[in-house]
Formats: structure tokens, sequence, C-alpha cells
């Protein structure tokens, strides 16, 4: 950008306006000449009082005394000499502000000329001493602050002025900061100040006279050569984060969505900076940092001129970098540098919101996130919510709490747009903006940084081609993960509960997981018939396939960041993002069957990391169904492991990963306690089933019609004849049809690469859960509920031989609900049981034969009983309780509906679907005495049948023997 410009390094260096005439004489003679003549001036400003002269009067008299000035600030801060100095020239400098009585006249006169003199004479204070103390850092804190006052607050100062302001500042922070940090010291302690005065005092001048390039120039390459210090990364990344909230608004309109930034940082932006100012400001501010990258090379920070100073010892032999402890906190210093880019990447893509309240999960969010005990000290995902099935106060207790609790924890926080995002797993993630640029756009802007970053300590080898700009990769390629350092101990890692970055100094993981988790999100953000260069992708599927390693070199921060930042990749349609489907899969194998998430705990919500691998497998699950046996062309064929017998050797087809698809999402529900997550699972598990039996018939169909299909044939399993339940074997066996039940059952729930197997193993899986762990969670309940009404509807000859279980249990579910104690009765409750009936509706709806049975018909009738008058006639079988012994007590209005509906149904089957002729069936039996009057009930047998009435409703419990010739 400034190539072609000068830098002002050498005349800085060659400039002498910081030295005094004094300084020719001897050390003895200058010390006693400035403690004579600034003793004096500096008691005249603590006693002066208001109206009071300045003792000099002339231009001449005011020069001589700053000559003696000028060498007063070199002293030593023994004495008072240098702290009567600086209150002088502070005083002094205010002539460019408000001139006052103790100024002398020829600097109220012209006050430009002489404060462009005192600025570079007050460059002496800044040199370190050699035991500074604290008085050094407070005299320095007082001009920085002056200083500050003067660039707010003057309208007077001239270019001249301004320019040597700004040299002034850049020189003092080259002073301080460009050396290797002193623990302790007073760089350390000044840095902050330092850079935080420089880059406001240069936004200001931006605003009232723009800087010429060679100062832009000189600024980037002192700053480079600070990056060593937190603060100055920190500081850069709130003018830019500033700056882009005014760029976004004015470039994009009001309809964008706003990038909000804490108000003492959108404050160091001047109000009175035009449009063109910020964008040419931002820009060149953009880069003053040079390339952040660089802060994961500790050779190339140490590589500057004053470490170089600093490297050589007495006897000129160089030192080892690990001995500097300015260079340990390089990786959290990247960490930060790429959070403020991530900030800005969201901010144009429209998703940003307060880094304090909420932001697109990183994988280091949780580790250097600071800890509020006043509000809530238990992490997000380890807070339990109260059980849904309480009685009423409690439930408004607890409504009440909940909705106070949230309330205080989405306040907003006056913290740094750094600071780590606390986004709970109950908030929606923002979609990027309508209005946002495009993904080339973006990645112009920010993408060499963040692909390089990506890539950091990542060898690339064999066929990889890289340019100065990593902007060109071949497509034959091998890659090895060696991370000098920064292979981290686990154990270590867990016994620390606030793990940091900064904690393990040779890992560089934070920060490129954050640069991974970005570009995910660049991607994710494609518009529909948007174009994205080939180099941009095909660099973007290699940073996928290093990140998703789950061998020897497995990262889990970035594997982390991946998944959590890539939900919606598969539904972008991005060209040729099949190349990575085999790898998702095996990271989601990884994730999704582990229950402790152990290794990942330490870095992310595990929560929220499930939450985004199920929704990354939802994207997935679909693919083998619609591509069938279409390759995957996998261009990298596998050279990304070591492991010479990796199945990506060779392109796969996509209904070849359907098995592992399908066991990922049952291991995922086995595993799964989130309502929220359990929820999307079991939805996505009634697709598949749905999809797999529907593809399945249409096979079965065309193979009846003679067309020969491939696909259908390596679908189609029912009713085929051919077993593939014990390895694949392709002898002919029994029709499905002749076959025992429990045999069928046995067979299919073995193989879930059919859709009869996959639906006996979810039916036992979500059947067994739902009378286990999940019977006192309402909204799991009401959609595992939901799930089974669904797989009600699926034909097969398996499915009906698994009626009579699932009856069983819908049965054993309704008792134990009904049967809990009165206080934990609530809406929530009698919801869970009215949609258990109507589960059992569907059930037998969609397959009457079981109402064939006695026992069967037998066990639906007296759940009828319980749920309309809330308690059996038969509770064992000693006693009996009839009608008229009976109080009606049902849950509640609603169950006592559900269960009369479930009544009706089964008598509109039983007279739908008649008994054959011969002796009278229970089915027949029901059928023939279902629509007596309630006038007529005493004319019944009372010895052949129990019943009772309830609302003109005849519930039949249960029938002991054949009426045959009885029955009146």
């Amino acid at each position: 950008m400034y190539s072609e410009w000068r830098s002002l390094h050498l005349v800085i260096q060659n400039d002498q306006g910081n030295t005094s005439v004094l300084h020719s004489y001897p050390e003895n003679v200058g010390r006693e000449v400035a403690n004579a003549v600034v003793r004096p001036l500096g008691q005249a400003l603590i006693t002066s009082s208001v109206g009071s002269e300045s003792l000099l009067k002339t231009d001449k008299e005011v020069k001589w005394t700053m000559e003696v000035v000028c060498y007063g600030l070199t002293l030593p801060l023994d004495g008072d000499t240098v702290k009567y100095c600086v209150d002088v020239y502070t005083d002094w400098i205010m002539a460019l502000v408000l001139p006052k009585d103790s100024i002398p006249l020829p600097v109220i006169k012209e006050p430009n000329l002489y404060v462009q003199s005192i600025l570079k004479h007050l460059q002496n204070l800044f040199v370190p001493r050699p035991d500074p103390g604290s008085s050094q850092i407070r005299l320095c804190l007082q001009v920085l602050k002056a200083v500050q006052k003067l660039a707010r607050e003057s309208t007077i100062m001239a270019r001249e002025t301004w320019e040597v302001l700004l040299l002034f500042l850049l020189q003092i922070n080259d002073t301080l900061l460009a050396a290797p940090t002193v623990q302790g010291g007073i760089a350390e302690n000044l840095a902050e100040k330092l850079i935080g005065v420089l880059f406001e005092v240069w936004l200001l001048a931006c605003t009232r006279c723009f800087p010429t390039p060679p100062y832009w120039k000189t600024a980037k390459e002192m700053v480079a050569n600070w990056r060593h210090h937190p603060a100055v990364v920190e500081q850069w990344s709130k003018v830019i984060c500033a700056l882009t909230s005014r760029l976004l608004r004015f470039t994009y309109g009001p309809s964008f969505p706003p990038f909000k930034i804490p108000d003492e940082d959108a404050g160091l932006i001047p109000p009175e900076m035009d449009n063109e100012c910020v964008a040419q400001t931002w820009f060149r501010f953009l880069h003053m940092l040079s390339n952040p990258v660089d802060l994961s090379n500790p050779a190339i920070i140490s590589s500057t001129p004053k470490f170089q100073e600093q490297f050589l010892n007495v006897s000129g032999m160089t030192q080892e970098l690990n001995q500097y402890p300015c260079l340990k906190h390089l990786p959290q210093i990247f960490f930060r540098a790429m959070r403020g880019i991530s900030c800005l990447v969201d901010a144009f893509l429209g998703i940003s919101r307060p880094r304090s309240d909420s932001a697109p999960p990183t994988p280091v969010n949780r580790l250097s996130m600071p800890q509020n005990t006043a509000i809530n000290t238990t992490p997000p995902h380890n807070r339990r919510h109260r059980a849904v099935t309480v009685n009423k106060a409690t439930m408004k207790t607890s409504t009440v709490t909940t909705a106070h609790t949230s309330k205080v924890q989405h306040q907003p926080s006056s913290t740094s747009p750094l600071s780590s995002p606390n986004q709970t797993s109950s908030e929606p993630r923002p979609l990027p903006a309508p209005r946002r640029p495009k993904v080339n756009s973006i990645l112009n802007l920010f993408g060499s940084w963040l692909f390089d970053a990506a890539f950091v300590h990542c060898k690339l080898h064999n066929g990889i081609n890289r340019d100065s700009s990593m902007t060109a990769i071949a497509t034959q390629a091998s890659m090895e993960f060696r991370r000098k350092g920064s292979q981290m101990s686990t154990d270590t890692m867990a016994s620390n509960p606030m793990f940091d970055a900064s904690e393990f100094p040779d890992n560089y993981e934070a920060g490129r997981a954050e640069a991974c988790g970005t570009l995910c999100r660049i991607f994710c953000s494609k518009k529909t018939g948007e174009e994205i260069l080939p180099a941009y992708l095909s660099r973007f599927y290699m940073l996928l396939i290093q990140g998703l390693q789950i061998a020897d070199f497995v990262c889990h921060p970035v594997l982390a960041s991946v998944i959590l930042n890539s939900p919606p990749l598969f539904c972008c349609d991005l060209k040729g993002i099949d190349v990575v489907v085999p790898y998702f899969i095996s990271a989601l194998e990884t994730i999704l069957p582990d229950r402790e998430l152990s290794k990942f705990k330490i870095y992310v919500n595990p929560t929220e990391l499930r939450r985004a691998s199920i929704n990354i497998l939802l994207s997935l699950l679909p693919l083998p169904h619609h591509f069938g046996t279409i390759k995957s062309e996998v261009v990298l064929e596998g050279k990304f492991s070591n492991d010479d017998s990796s199945t990506y050797d060779k392109p796969v087809t996509f209904l070849s990963l359907k098995l592992r698809l399908v066991n990922i999402l049952i291991g995922a529900l086995q595993t799964e306690t989130d309502p929220n997550n359990t929820q999307m699972i079991l939805g996505a598990m009634l697709n598949i089933v749905q999809d797999s039996a529907l593809l399945e018939a249409i096979g079965c169909q065309m193979e009846t019609n003679g067309g020969e299909n491939n696909l259908f044939k390596s679908h189609s399993r029912t009713n085929s004849g051919i077993s593939t339940a014990s390895g694949g074997s392709t002898e002919p066996t029994t029709p499905d049809s002749e076959r025992p039940a429990q045999a069928l059952l046995r067979d299919y729930a073995l193989n879930t690469d059919t859709a009869a197997g996959l639906l006996i193993r979810s039916i036992h899986l979500v059947t067994q859960r739902l009378n286990s762990q999940w019977r006192q969670d309402m909204s799991i309940s009401l959609a595992a509920l939901e799930l089974l009404s669904g797989l009600a509807k699926v034909r097969g000859e398996v499915l009906c031989a698994l009626a009579s279980s699932q009856r069983n249990i819908m049965c054993s579910y309704i008792v134990y609900q009904c049967s809990r104690p009165a206080p934990l009765h609530s809406r929530d409750l009698h919801s869970m049981i009215v949609a258990a009936f109507q589960c059992l509706c569907v059930w037998l709806t969609e397959h009457p034969d079981m109402l064939d049975e006695k026992d069967c018909l037998k066990e639906v009738l007296e759940i009828v009983e319980l749920g309309i008058s809330g308690s059996k006639s038969k509770n064992s079988e000693q006693e009996v309780k009839y009608k008229g012994d009976k109080e009606p007590n049902p849950a509640s209005m609603r169950v006592k509906d559900a269960a009369e509906a479930t009544l009706t149904c089964i008598m509109q089957l039983l007279g739908a679907f008649p008994s054959p002729s011969g002796p009278a069936s229970p089915c027949s039996l029901v059928n023939e005495t279902t629509l007596i009057k309630y006038s007529r009930l005493p004319t019944i047998n009372k010895h052949s049948f129990r019943y009772f009435v309830l609302d003109n409703s005849v519930i039949l419990a249960m029938l002991e023997q054949p009426l045959g010739n009885e029955q009146s």
C-alpha cells in the first residue's frame, strides 16, 4: 500500500530535538543548573493564585528555560526536579487549549511553535531508567493525559503540530514497546495507555488533518515491532471494530443489522469524522497490524532490531527464544488477533451481536470467559431444568424464576467486543443478513489471513504448491500435521477448570480454531446461485479435511470449531462439497456416540457441540437415498491418512455411507441427554425410516414389474426372499410372511441397513427409553410418542409382528403416568397421557388385527377404563371392584376425553372388521354389545362381564366367558 512512499524512521532517528545544550557540560553541572532553574517554576505553579503572571517574559527567557527543562527530564527520579519539569511542560502545552496567566506570554502568542519543541523534549521522560519505580509511571501517565486532552480539545493546532504530535507518540511507543518486555517493567505497565492514546490521537488527526502516507507507513512498521504486547492487539481490535460499526452504517444502510459495540469503544471515533474519512481510515487501520498470522511465529516477532540487540549477551552469543517471557504470550495474542478478525467477519455477515452477550461459538469461549459468580456459578450446560411434572404452584414459581434468571443473563455488558461470549444453549444463532456481501468479497479482505492462520503449524508437502499469498493449491496432495510443542496433555488441562490458552505457551490451536470457525461461517453464508472462486473452495476443503482429522494428529479445538460453525454447510450447495462427506462422518462418529465428550468439554459446551453435530447429521442423512450408487469423487483419496488400509483410498458410493449414518443416529439417541437435541434426533429417525421404507417399496414394485435398477435393488430387502441379516448372504430363504414373528424380529433387529431392521431397532430403542429415562420429560415424551405414531404407519410384515408389544408398552406408560402421586399431576403430565392415548389409537387404527387377541383387547379396555374412571375394576386376581362401588375420578377431563376417544376408535374398528363365522370371539362379542343403551343396562347378565357407565359411555372392562345363549 505504501511501497512507493518513504518511511520516517530515519527522520525520527536523526532528530536531535530532545537534546539540550547542557548535555555538553559535565553531569553535575547540568543537574545543579536544572535544580536551580526548575524548582522556582514548579513551586510557582503550585502556589500561584488566579491572576498571577509567569516569571518568564521574553522569548529569549523562555527558550533558555526550555533548554534547562529539556535536560531536567533526563535526570534520575530521586528528587523533585523531573516532577517540576513535567508540571511546567504539561501546563504550557495547554496554551493550544485554554491560555492561562501561568503560561509565559511568548508561548501564548506562538503556541504551535513552542508546543512542537515541548513534545520533542518530553521524549526524554519515557526513556527507561535503571530503577524506574512508580514515580516514572505516574509522570508518564500525567504527560499522556495532557497530550490526550490537547488532541481532543485544541481547535487551533496546526498541521505541523499534529505531525510532531504523531511522531512524538510513535517515538515514545517505540522506545518502550519495541524491546522485549521485562516482567513488571515500565513498558508492561504503560503499554495499554500508550497504545490507547496513540490510536485515539491518530483517529483525531484523521478528522482534523488526515496523515500523509509516510506517517501511515511509519506507523505500520513500528506497530509491527510492538505486537508481542497483548495491549497492542486488544487496542487495535477495539479501534477496528469501532470503525467497522460506523462503516457498515453508511455502506449498507439502516436496514443492515448494526454492529453493536460498547459505548466506550464507539467514543473512540470522533463524531465529526465524515463517511469518506471513515472508509479511508478503516482500511488503513485494518492493515496497521501487518499480517496477524506472524504472531504465530516467534522467529518473525523476534527479528526486530530491538530484539536482536537483546538477544546478544555480553559474550556475543545469542540466547534462546524461550528465555524471553514475552514470547510465551504469543499464542494468546494470536488468538486475540483472530478473534478480532472474526468479529469483523461477523459484522459484515450481519450476524454480529455484542460478544460479551452472545456470538457464534468458538472452541475457547468457555476457557477465557470471566466467571461472574454474582449471577450464576454453574456452567450453562450443567444447569438442570426443573422437572416438568410438578404441581401448578411449583410451575408458577419455576416460571417466574426462570424468566428472571434469563432476563439477568441476557443483560448487555459493557465489556469489549473481544470478551468471550456466553451464549446459552436455548439462544438461537442469528442468521446472516440478506444484504450481506458475497463470499468472494469477504475472502478478498480477510481470506489470506484466515487461511494462513487455519494452517498454522500444519506442514504441507508432496504436491502442495503454496505461493506467497497462499492462493494456489494443487489437488494432488498429502498433509502431515505436525505441531511443535503443541501436543497438550489432556490430563493436565482437565484438572484445570479455568483452562486458558495463555497457560499453554506453545499452543497456537486456539487462534487456529478461531480462524477455522470463521471460515466455516463465511462459506455457510453463501447465497443461492452465488459463485465462489475455485481457489477459495479448494483451500476451504483442504482446511476441513485437515481440521476433521480424528487420527493421531487430532486437534480437538479445531475439530470442535469446525463442527460448531458448519451446521448449514451441506445446505448451501457448495460445488464439490461431497469431497468432505466421509471426513464429517468420521468426526460425527467420534462426537455423537460419546456420552461424556471429556476431550471436548474443556473447550466448548458439550450440548452445543452435540447440537451442531446433530444438525450436520440431519443434512447428511438424505444423501444416500438421493444419490444412491453415485460415487463420491474424493479427489484427495485418503492421502491425509497414514493408514494404508484407509477407506478413503478409493471413491465410495453415497449408498455405502447409509449404514454409518444410521449407526451414528442410533448411537446419538442412546447417549443424548438434552431435550432439544433428543427431539431433533427423533425427528431425523422418523424421516430416515419413512424414506427407507418408501424407497424399498418402490424398489420391490419395480422388481415385480421387471425393471432393473441397481439403486433400488441395493435398497430392497423386504419380501425379497434374500436375507442379509447374517453377513450379506445371498442364498434364498423363507419369505418373511411365512416365518415366525419372533425369528423375523430377531433377524431384522440385527440389520439396520434395511428399512425393516431400522424400524425394529428404532421402536425398541425409543420404547425402552420412553418407559425409563424419558417418561418424566414432557418435551421428549411428546416427541417420542409422535415418532411412534409415525412409525405405526410404516407398512410391513415386521411391524405387524411388533404391534402387540408396542401396545403393551403404551399401556404400561399410561399406567405409570396415571399412578404418579397427586402433587406431581400437572397439565404437562396430562398432556403426556393424552398423547399416549392418541398414539395407542394410531397403532390400533393402523394394525386392527391386534384386537383379535383376547389379551390385547382386555389390556386396552383396562387402560381405557383407567383413563375414564381413574382406576381399574380389577387391580389383582383377588380384588374386584364393580361399577357401583367405584367413584369416577379421572386424572383430568382431557385424559377422560382421550380415553373415550380411544374407546370410540376401538368400537369403530371392531365394527369395521367383524370376526369370521364360528364360535363367538371376544371381538364379535364386543361388536354385538357395544351399542347397549344406558336404560337397558340392568337387563345384561352381570355374571357374564363387569361394566360401568360414565357419561353414556359403555366400557367393557373384561370378558370372563362367552355369553352365548345367556345374552339377553
